[in-house]
């Protein structure tokens, strides 16, 4: 049974959520964290400003002065949340930042991260990106040893290991709580004296290392990607690796590995579509990454066209790599309005498709009579694919041939990125055909595994494609019933 078609006249349809592009991944968490700066939290700020595509939830900034820890954060934007005023009560050194959508754990202010405690290790904040796979079985066992949870957010599991720890040095007490979790972690700790940031076993999501001169004196600087440093002003030296803790303090910078590193699974979702094209991630360039994601794609499935419009924005550099190995003209024929927020004053006469109107526009002059290849990242539900062939038709297309340039996602990723549960999923309940005819598009091609891999320069099995085929590098267990649990709160 394919999708159920979408009743116009229902109030439902035109929610609010249908701004949130249902019919995609949605965005997981950004990380950013220096040491060594006299404007620390600005810095933060700034770092978290250029990673706000990653989480556009919440946020916050955790700042040390060498004595006490000083934190704000709250729901909204970045630009939002801190105005001068907010940073200027935010002083010290040393900060990190964190910005957020929500993938385990309700959506509300108690689970805006970093995470700030007092315990006897004294004052501890932790901003973290990525999902604890064990975190229902270990939540329990310290449930039961006494803790009390705050949130209902994984993260909150780390510093109540660590508060339990009888290592009474702060790295020692991380790294026996880093060995009793299992996931995906991009973490930074931040405490009065010193700055710690570490990465999981098998590198699931980035973290980039920098630094940044400042009146001749070295800075530090961590981010989930470069495109923080570049705003900053700060040089990308290397990755957190895989199991590597890097500890800095007066004493200076120490790296050493917490854990040996495991074969990496690196989310390849990261070059597909979350990361900016203008950021290194995992030690490559996402544009180039995707403009070769659109020319494999072009090899394995050309089609008879007059030219190639992306899906704005994430689709923009796989359609500029298909049109160059296809040899057609690239146009923009769809604009995103880039300043819908999530509120909107729906008109009383129903207008259809009225939330991807709301986002996108075609440009008819250039749609008109042409016959279209239409790029997109990704197609999840359909839901949103659907709408968009319509509104080239609409314009005047004669065809419209839909190309992504990732393949079928088959399942839910439960290493922190939000995804839909797997009967949600179009292609893990329906075959291509069923599929092309679903979004009314004349042809419909995704790339290959195979292409995908070829395209992030993967030759030794390095990322994770769980997402595409149902292989996970851990055991999910516990995450699944925490997603469970989370999609019926929400």
């Amino acid at each position: 049974m394919m999708p159920q078609q979408e009743d116009p006249a229902d109030p439902a349809h035109h929610r609010v959520d249908s701004l949130k592009e249902s019919d995609a991944f949605h965005d997981e968490c950004g990380v950013f964290a220096v040491y060594g700066h006299p404007e620390a939290a600005n810095m933060a700020y700034l770092g978290l400003y250029a990673l706000q595509h990653r989480g556009q939830e919440s946020a916050g900034i955790c700042s040390s002065d060498g004595k006490h820890l000083h934190c704000t954060k709250k729901k909204g934007l970045v630009a939002e949340i801190f105005t001068k005023r907010v940073i200027k009560d935010l002083p010290g050194k040393m900060a990190i930042g964190h910005t957020r959508y929500s993938t385990a754990g309700e959506s509300n202010k108690l689970n805006a991260q970093p995470f700030f405690v007092e315990c006897n290790k004294g004052q501890l904040a932790l901003a973290h990106n990525g999902n604890l796979t064990n975190s229902i079985e270990v939540r329990g066992e310290l449930e039961a040893a006494g803790s009390i949870f705050q949130a209902t957010s994984d993260t909150e599991v780390i510093l109540h290991l660590m508060a339990r720890s009888r290592e009474r040095n702060l790295k020692h007490a991380l790294r026996e709580s880093l060995l009793r979790i299992e996931g995906a972690f991009s973490l930074a700790l931040l405490a009065k004296d010193q700055l710690i940031v570490a990465r999981d076993q098998r590198g699931f999501r980035p973290l980039a290392f920098g630094k940044l001169k400042h009146n001749g004196h070295d800075a530090y600087v961590f981010a989930s990607e470069t495109c923080a440093f570049d705003l900053i002003g700060a040089t990308y030296i290397d990755d957190v690796h895989p199991g590597e803790m890097i500890l800095v303090s007066k004493d200076g910078l120490v790296r050493e590995p917490w854990a040996p590193a495991l074969p990496t699974s690196h989310c390849v979702f990261e070059h597909v579509y979350f990361s900016r094209p203008d950021s290194m991630v995992f030690g490559r360039s996402v544009e180039d990454s995707r403009q070769m994601l659109g020319r494999s794609l072009a090899r394995e499935s050309p089609a008879s066209a007059d030219l190639v419009v992306p899906v704005p924005d994430s689709g923009v550099s796989a359609a500029i790599g298909y049109a160059a190995e296809a040899n057609l003209p690239f146009r923009m024929g769809l604009i995103r309005n880039h300043y819908v927020g999530r509120t909107f004053i729906e008109p009383k006469q129903s207008i259809r498709d009225f939330g991807v109107k709301l986002k996108l526009n075609p440009v008819q002059h250039i749609i008109e009579g042409q016959r279209v290849i239409l790029v997109d990242d990704s197609l999840v539900r359909g839901t949103t694919s659907r709408k968009i062939v319509r509104m080239m038709r609409q314009a005047g297309a004669k065809e419209v041939h839909l190309r992504i340039s990732c393949p079928p996602t088959m399942s839910p990723c439960y290493y922190g990125v939000d995804t839909p549960d797997k009967d949600e999923l179009i292609a893990a309940n329906h075959d291509l055909e069923s599929i092309r005819k679903y979004t009314e598009a004349d042809s419909l091609a995704y790339l290959s595994l195979e292409g995908l891999k070829e395209s992030v320069h993967d030759r030794h099995d390095g990322y994770c494609y769980s997402c595409y085929t149902g292989r996970y590098p851990t055991d999910v267990v516990g995450i699944e019933q925490l997603v469970a649990e989370h999609r019926q709160k929400g």
